[in-house]
């Protein structure tokens, strides 16, 4: 199929939308399923964009074509079969659209498929033959993803978030679309200037909020802004996958190639001259630690961080560990403080404890049943003091501790999500979060704040965990490697 390009002015441009985004933790014993995926189609997907409403400067001329999009929290790897189904779709929905002058592209970076390697690169390569060569491809992407070669190649632009916590998300969506407007209406394919930069580091050492990822992210406006330049990029990479794409990369595209391999240069030493210096965003511990110090304190909320399962970056959600500690600390359970858990994934229990419903008590085993390494199911004896049907959701009191258990991989970052069940984490003395740095409804309230080494499949101890297939050497698995020459190429 060709493109409708050549287009006249009184010719709307046609675009589609399409994409499956997933962060997939190679290292965790999850299994992402078609029922893992919020699908949205047709007009459903196009209400998802806010600057594409009807009316926005960003419809004028523009005849948008949403095909499908499918998003899921971080989970596992995907299995095959839920690609196939999801991406032949899409495929399907292409065929059928007709010519399109464009599409967005809307991917994470870090999806991995059971049994495949790069696998973004692969679907984006069967929208390309699809499409033809003439239609503008423009993908956004999350910074901790992965940009192969083959991706930044197939892509005619590309760009992703410049801020962790992802605050900017939806501005990048939407820069991802104004790139891509612009394009085709100015009629010019950018050229990119591409390099991958050899360190592999968790989000929790590269958040924007402190140095030095702050200070390198900061340069990425200052590239954007020079002339010849279009757009200027540094992804992260993802640390919890075991392929050779996996690692830091900066692509700058625009028409001037000379100032946009200088600059991609630039960004790649920034990064590279930081590769040590990176550092957890908030105080770090064995979770044992990190308890005895939030009962010590006399702030409150006391927020922990439980890093080794975080759901948002990919682990199973169900790592019965820190349960299993917290129900052993007479400090939480057998005192008059107030502390809240949140959460661990167990169908099971939630619909033993919806059906005996609020005030009851419950004798069950919690958690450890998908990914049951580093603690088993525990079990507990609980009253139940709130049950939320409708989203498979209950909390369980145990003393002074309050439990919350879901029937699905569910984060905790929003304050409406812990009200919702009656829980009011402003009030509790420890809130324990399944997450890496806080998110910034979390960070604002939160006292203080501590980050615990905790195990599962997301485990900060990127050593221990038994990369195979990463591209070598790199930081910090090669602690002591040479300086790369880091010498981008243009694509």
């Amino acid at each position: 199929m060709t493109s409708s390009s050549g287009n006249t002015p009184s010719e709307p441009l046609r675009i589609g939308i399409a994409g499956i985004a997933i962060e997939s933790s190679t290292f965790s014993p999850h299994r992402t399923t078609v029922d893992d995926f919020v699908v949205t189609r047709g007009a459903e997907l196009l209400a998802r964009y806010p600057f594409l409403a009807p009316g926005s400067e960003l419809t004028e001329g523009i005849e948008w074509v949403p095909l499908l999009q499918a998003e899921a929290v971080p989970g596992g790897p995907v299995t095959e079969e839920t690609y196939e189904e999801l991406s032949t779709e899409i495929y399907d929905r292409l065929r059928a659209a007709g010519p399109l002058d464009g599409v967005f592209v809307a991917i994470h970076g870090a999806m991995s498929v059971v049994g495949r390697t790069d696998i973004e690169a692969s679907f984006v390569d069967g929208i390309r033959s699809i499409v033809g060569p003439s239609t503008l491809l423009s993908a956004s992407m999350d910074l901790h993803g992965n940009v192969s070669r083959p991706l930044a190649e197939t892509l005619d632009l590309i760009t992703c978030y410049r801020k962790a916590p992802h605050t900017d998300a939806w501005d990048t969506r939407e820069r991802a679309v104004r790139n891509l407007i612009a394009r085709l209406r100015s009629g010019g394919r950018p050229q990119k200037a591409w390099v991958q930069v050899p360190v592999l580091l968790p989000g929790e050492k590269t958040s924007t909020r402190i140095e030095p990822a702050k200070g390198i992210y900061a340069q990425v406006d200052d590239v954007e802004a020079m002339d010849g330049v279009l757009d200027a990029a540094i992804w992260v990479g993802y640390a919890w996958a075991d392929e050779p794409r996996c690692q830091a990369a900066v692509v700058v595209s625009g028409d001037d190639a000379e100032v946009i391999t200088a600059q991609a240069k630039r960004l790649a030493d920034a990064y590279w001259d930081a590769h040590d210096k990176f550092e957890f965003v908030a105080p770090t511990g064995t979770l044992e630690e990190c308890i005895d110090q939030a009962l010590a304190s006399t702030v409150r909320p006391f927020f922990i961080s439980d890093s080794g399962d975080n759901p948002t970056a990919g682990g199973a959600g169900d790592t019965s560990w820190t349960l299993d500690t917290l129900l052993r600390t007479p400090a939480v359970v057998e005192s008059d403080l107030t502390t809240i858990y949140a959460a661990i994934v167990d169908p099971e229990v939630t619909a033993t404890a919806t059906a005996a419903g609020v005030g009851a008590t419950v004798s069950v085993e919690v958690g450890g049943k998908i990914d049951s390494g580093p603690c088993g199911p525990v079990p507990l004896t609980a009253e139940v003091v709130a049950v939320e049907p409708s989203e498979g959701v209950v909390v369980l009191r145990v003393g002074g501790l309050r439990v919350i258990v879901t029937s699905r991989r569910k984060p905790y970052h929003l304050e409406a999500d812990f009200k919702a069940l009656g829980l009011s984490p402003r009030d509790a003395d420890l809130v324990i979060v399944k997450i890496g740095y806080l998110e910034p409804e979390l960070y604002a309230m939160a006292a203080d704040w501590l980050l615990a080494l905790t195990p599962g499949g997301v485990n900060q101890d990127l050593l221990s965990l038994g990369h195979h297939n990463l591209t070598r050497p790199m930081y910090p698995f090669d602690a002591d490697m040479p300086t790369p020459t880091l010498t981008p190429e243009l694509l």
